[in-house]
């Protein structure tokens, strides 16, 4: 089966009102790939204004899900409320809030569990620091990970999982084009460990610095399936990797 091509775009802790509603305003006038799924992540203040505004076709995803269904959680947001306001999606698993904030691979995995049953599609994100490349523990780093996940998880297909080294986030270091490969391919030769259908279904993104020059020459390897944007999704640009496929 063709996996479908997938650009997320994470505004991270950016934006305005009026910014926002630029970016918006962007993509709703820009022709855009219709054989790629796009996927746009404003901080949560801004999550309605983005949904109620942006084009039928595009998805929104919340940065942070909790795990429970309601209750006494001070700061967080339920998968109830996000499909309450048709927040269809939300990224979990990113390196800033495994590291900055601490979350756990098992935190991070009952996320995942809780946010796919019911409902949500998750784009669950996984890599190593710049000393575990060094190292040579990128495999070993990824696929504790991802064992972590598979102890939770059952049904995979609302998962699309972002390959991001850490180094490369935001840095403008970005691995070279056999590098993500290499740990693309090995993500999904890990995911036979589930099964070979999740392993030929499953989208892998990779995610680190992407942006309008390299995205072309990333996207025609065989075992990446697409993008996890940062930065570049802020700017005009963003519209020029959702369309890399037809450069």
């Amino acid at each position: 089966m063709a996996r479908k091509f997938f650009v997320g775009g994470n505004f991270k802790m950016n934006g305005t009102v009026s910014s926002i509603k630029e970016i918006v305003k962007n993509l709703n006038e820009a022709t855009l790939d219709a054989e790629v799924e796009v996927v746009v992540s404003p901080p949560a203040l801004y999550l309605q204004l983005v949904r109620d505004s942006i084009r039928s076709g595009i998805e929104v995803a919340a940065q942070n899900v909790f795990d429970k269904p309601c209750g006494a959680f001070t700061g967080e947001i339920s998968v109830s409320q996000l499909k309450d306001s048709k927040i269809n999606w939300v990224i979990l698993g990113h390196s800033e809030r495994r590291t900055i904030l601490k979350e756990s691979d098992e935190v991070v995995a009952s996320k995942t569990k809780y946010a796919t049953e019911n409902g949500v599609g998750v784009i669950w994100c996984c890599g190593e620091s710049l000393e575990e490349r060094e190292a040579g523990k990128t495999i070993e780093v990824v696929s504790k990970q991802l064992e972590a996940l598979k102890a939770q998880i059952n049904d995979w297909s609302k998962i699309v999982i972002a390959y991001e080294p850490i180094w490369a986030i935001g840095t403008g270091k970005v691995a070279t084009t056999e590098q993500a490969q290499a740990v693309h391919k090995a993500i999904r030769d890990w995911l036979k460990n589930v099964s070979d259908k999740v392993a030929e279904e499953t989208r892998i993104l990779y995610g680190g610095s992407v942006n309008e020059k390299n995205c072309a020459e990333l996207g025609k390897q065989p075992d990446i399936d697409g993008f996890l944007v940062g930065g570049a999704s802020l700017k005009p640009a963003f519209i020029d990797i959702i369309n890399c496929k037809r450069q």
